[in-house]
């Protein structure tokens, strides 16, 4: 049960990167605009995020093959890696006044973290 539930949130992760990536590596300049912030300068900071975003989203769809197996992906890139971008975007809203908007990463990326950590920490028959 546990491995179906894995799974899910692997496909719902590698949507959501996948949301993600796309606008940062085409329409960098668009994208932060939308968020309130000023155009990347240089673009390729933004785009090269979108390429760690993209590839974030190719290894849950690597990790939904096999949930169970893959479970150390789970480990880094949605508890590490997400659970680090919950408190960067935190001390970056609050320490250097980036938008509001980015307080949804915040959000989303938190709420993906703990998701994913509660799930590991389940037994794997569970």
């Amino acid at each position: 049960m546990n491995g179906h539930r894995l799974k899910t949130l692997a496909w719902v992760s590698a949507l959501y990167d996948l949301l993600l990536a796309v606008p940062m590596v085409f329409a960098a300049p668009a994208t932060a605009v939308l968020f309130g912030a000023p155009p990347p300068v240089p673009v390729v900071n933004a785009q090269l995020n979108g390429i760690f975003t993209f590839s974030l989203a190719v290894g849950y769809v690597w990790a939904a093959g096999a949930p169970e197996e893959r479970r150390g992906y789970f480990w880094v890139a949605g508890v590490l890696a997400k659970g680090l971008g919950v408190i960067l975007f935190l001390a970056d809203h609050f320490l250097r006044g980036s938008p509001a908007s980015f307080l949804l990463f915040a959000v989303t990326d938190g709420t993906l973290a703990l998701v994913t950590y509660l799930l590991l920490r389940r037994p794997a028959s569970a």
